[in-house]
């Protein structure tokens, strides 16, 4: 069988390092219990959800959509929670794609550890805008992932559109 592989060694670094780390607390509820939304990178609050900016991004955009309330599975998750996450998920795209105009958009939730959580007990979808041909060279030769756009900026931008 002929397969094209992509190597992502660079992820082996954040496994490592966050395999065996104390939970040092829910970073998403710290930044909803303080009212510093820019220093938490929070970037709109609903009656029951909310986005924050990911400051580990895959990409240009990539934002977090989680419930308010610190839920880990999606059984917790009430109707309401449920479909004004789902709707937050939907706004966040319209925003982005009339401010950044991606081609597409990767749209994931982790559950788990195991599964590349790496905030297993809180809730979140990741919404990661792409283009084609974003995956560039440079993560693969020289671990390094280029982000076009400092979080300062996206989120003026992302505050302002919405």
């Amino acid at each position: 069988m002929n397969r094209d592989v992509l190597w992502a060694p660079w992820r082996l670094d954040y496994i490592v390092a966050n395999k065996d780390k104390p939970d040092d607390g829910c970073f998403i509820c710290r930044g909803l219990a303080a009212s510093a939304d820019r220093e938490n990178l929070i970037i709109w609050r609903g009656k029951l959800a909310a986005v924050v900016l990911n400051r580990f991004p895959y990409n240009n955009g990539h934002l977090l959509v989680a419930p308010q309330a610190h839920k880990a599975t999606l059984n917790e998750m009430t109707d309401a929670e449920l479909l004004e996450t789902m709707q937050t998920m939907q706004r966040m795209m319209d925003a982005l794609g009339g401010l950044m105009q991606p081609h597409g958009f990767n749209v994931g939730l982790n559950l788990g550890r195991a599964a590349g959580a790496g905030l297993p007990g809180h809730l979140h979808w990741h919404v990661v805008p792409r283009w084609d041909g974003d995956t560039n060279f440079m993560t693969a030769v020289s671990d390094t992932r280029v982000i076009i756009q400092s979080l300062d900026t996206l989120y003026d931008l992302l505050r302002e559109r919405l």
